[in-house]
């Protein structure tokens, strides 16, 4: 007997933030390249090469948001959810390969310092707080979307860097120390990694179907296993179809007998308000014969009725 009960999320629309985000980012990543080589600082390059990945970060979590709006289909039954999780995976990676670029840069300056304009790379990089925090706050109190909370994580961090470049040519300036500009990219770096490190770790988890780190299976576990009618569970399974979708499918073994649809309909009500489930599968076994994952079909003479419910 299976049963489903689930609601599918519609997608809040963050088109124009991306658009107004993007923008401002794309104009301020060519003042940097421009300034950054007439200022011969490499600490504001290494700051446009991580802001052109933001860009492109930007532009794939877009794009993301406006795939998981389609409708499902035939090939694609759950449409193209899942999309925003491989955005928040390419979005990290993307971020990992520019701060080996600009390690590579840093290492090399140490070596062969140059002396930056510093005023120009102050007013650039302060610039850059204020386009970045302008970014931020577009995207800011959706903790519970990876893509949209990667976004503002990402535009945060610019903002403390673009902070952390405004300080390093004040210091260059009173002390006349070349290698705080190199030292400050490897900050950068440092900065940077951190701050993605856990992206890329929960969006590979997810991509994996692993269980969210939202979800404690073993109190939705305890929560059917307490239901009443109940003597065993099997096949629970937990994944994420998007960064704001989780999927979950279970079998329970009832010996009494199918306690009728309000029983799912409440199950499926609990799961979504107390553990962000909002797509449950649920199979209801007499416990004359389990099917455990791997079966085609039920034979014909067994006992079991198909409904679905929808809230």
């Amino acid at each position: 007997m299976n049963d489903h009960a689930h609601h599918h999320p519609t997608p809040k629309n963050f088109g124009r933030s991306f658009a107004i985000g993007i923008g401002l980012n794309l104009a301020f990543v060519i003042a940097e390249i421009v300034y950054g080589l007439r200022a011969h600082s490499l600490s504001l390059l290494a700051d446009a090469g991580h802001n052109v990945s933001d860009v492109l970060g930007l532009v794939m979590a877009w794009a993301a948001t406006c795939l998981a709006r389609f409708r499902a289909s035939d090939r694609y039954t759950y449409g193209l959810q899942s999309a925003s999780i491989f955005a928040s995976l390419a979005n990290s990676l993307l971020l990992l390969v520019a701060v080996g670029g600009i390690g590579w840069e840093a290492f090399v300056h140490f070596n062969n310092p140059e002396p930056p304009a510093t005023t120009i790379v102050m007013i650039v990089a302060a610039i850059g707080v204020a386009v970045n925090g302008i970014t931020a706050w577009l995207f800011h109190g959706n903790d519970h979307d990876m893509n949209i909370h990667a976004a503002f994580v990402h535009m945060a961090g610019d903002a403390a860097i673009s902070a952390g470049v405004v300080l390093a040519g004040f210091a260059i300036m009173e002390t006349g120390w070349l290698w705080l500009d190199p030292l400050m990219s490897l900050l950068i770096i440092v900065f940077i990694v951190a701050s993605t490190w856990k992206l890329l770790t929960s969006s590979t988890n997810l991509a994996l179907h692993a269980v969210p780190e939202n979800v404690e299976l073993p109190r939705v576990k305890g929560y059917l296993a307490s239901l009443p009618g109940v003597t065993e569970i099997h096949d629970l399974h937990v994944w994420a179809m998007s960064t704001t979708g989780i999927a979950m499918s279970a079998h329970l073994v009832m010996p009494t007998g199918h306690p009728g649809d309000a029983f799912l309909v409440k199950i499926g009500h609990t799961l979504e308000h107390d553990f962000s489930i909002n797509h449950a599968t649920i199979q209801i076994e007499l416990g004359d014969g389990h099917c455990h994952t791997g079966c085609v079909e039920e034979p014909p003479e067994h006992d079991h009725d198909h409904h679905e419910h929808h809230h």
